[in-house]
Formats: structure tokens, C-alpha cells, sequence
């Protein structure tokens, strides 16, 4: 749990609706807006554009699983 509290900082501490969805729309927007950047670039940018695509799907999944309190 320490590790992935090292990786994803932004995912916990959620503590009510409005901090939930902040938190994803952050993570949806900065992916998308990243992503876009990304794609400008020819090979390199599908790669890094697909890992900033799992991080923020991982990120935003684990905000959840925090305001569920499924995360100990």
C-alpha cells in the first residue's frame, strides 16, 4: 500500500463527493490534455501517451476505491 501511496499521492485523502469528483476530473482532463500533447509526437508519443493513459486510469480507479474505503 506504501508503494502505491508513493506513486498515485493525488488519489488519497478523498473526503466527501465534491473532492471525488475533483480528483477524477483531474485525472480524466490531465490525461486527455497530456494524451493530445503526446500525439503530436510520431512514436514516441503513442508510448508515453499509452502509460500516461494507465497511470491516470489507475489513478482515477484508486480515488474511488479511497472514498469507498476499499483501501486499508
Amino acid at each position: 500500500m506504501d508503494i502505491l501511496k508513493k506513486l498515485f499521492p493525488y488519489s488519497f485523502g478523498v473526503a466527501d463527493v465534491k473532492d471525488l469528483v475533483i480528483k477524477i476530473l483531474v485525472y480524466v482532463l490531465g490525461g486527455a490534455v497530456v494524451g493530445f500533447v503526446l500525439g503530436l509526437l510520431p512514436i514516441i508519443g503513442g508510448i508515453l501517451g499509452w502509460i500516461v493513459n494507465i497511470y491516470t486510469t489507475v489513478g482515477w480507479i484508486l480515488v474511488v476505491l479511497d472514498y469507498l474505503k476499499m483501501l486499508k
